[in-house]
């Protein structure tokens, strides 16, 4: 090889080595990743399985036992949402009923000591009026507490009602017909629909 000639080659090949570029190099990547992912994407399509006819009917019976399973989950689901609103509701209910109760039980606990008060306005002899206006407010405060609470007098001024009232007594009276209140022996109370205490009354006969 003559001296010329391998001055021609050596040219060649730095010719060559200044042609590569990034921007070749990195085509040249893209195209190995296109040629890797077409391989790819060919041996996927050639490992598609064909079920047989038991093969699949075993694939469709296990799918829909998992649909049943899901709705019976769905359904157990709906039932226990439903028990816990229920039983929500029903707590709420219980613990106002209690409260009322409780209420009850308590303003029936004071009204002796009411009646007390109403009893000692009566035997004030008409020179202790001092007294008689202290227990008045005392009375009048004690029945606005009760009132707040919920309790209302029950109606004496009509005729017998056995649900109301109470007939302890009966006797004749002049201007009153049969049935109707005469007396009121002791007053009586309610709160809301519930009766706290009836009326007791003596009833003409």
């Amino acid at each position: 090889m003559t001296k010329k000639t391998e001055q021609t080659e050596f040219s060649e090949t730095q010719n060559m080595k200044e042609e590569i570029t990034p921007e070749t190099e990195a085509q040249a990547t893209q195209t190995d990743e296109t040629v890797v992912t077409e391989n790819a994407e060919t041996a996927a399509e050639q490992e598609i399985y064909t079920l047989t006819a038991e093969e699949f009917a075993a694939a469709k019976a296990h799918i829909e036992s998992l649909q049943k399973e899901k709705d019976e989950t769905v359904a157990l689901l709906q039932r226990i949402q439903a028990d816990f609103d229920n039983f929500r509701r029903r707590n709420a209910s219980i613990r106002l009923d209690s409260y009322e109760e409780g209420k009850r039980d308590t303003v029936k606990e004071l009204l002796p000591a009411l009646d007390s008060l109403e009893r000692a306005l009566d035997s004030i002899p008409a020179e202790g009026a001092i007294w008689r206006e202290g227990i008045v407010l005392v009375q009048r405060q004690m029945m606005g507490a009760l009132k707040k609470l919920g309790l209302e007098e029950i109606e004496s001024d009509c005729k017998f009602d056995p649900t109301r009232h109470e007939a302890v007594m009966r006797e004749k009276a002049e201007g009153k017909e049969s049935g109707e209140i005469v007396v009121v022996l002791q007053k009586g109370y309610r709160m809301g629909d519930k009766i706290i205490r009836h009326c007791m009354v003596k009833v003409a006969e």
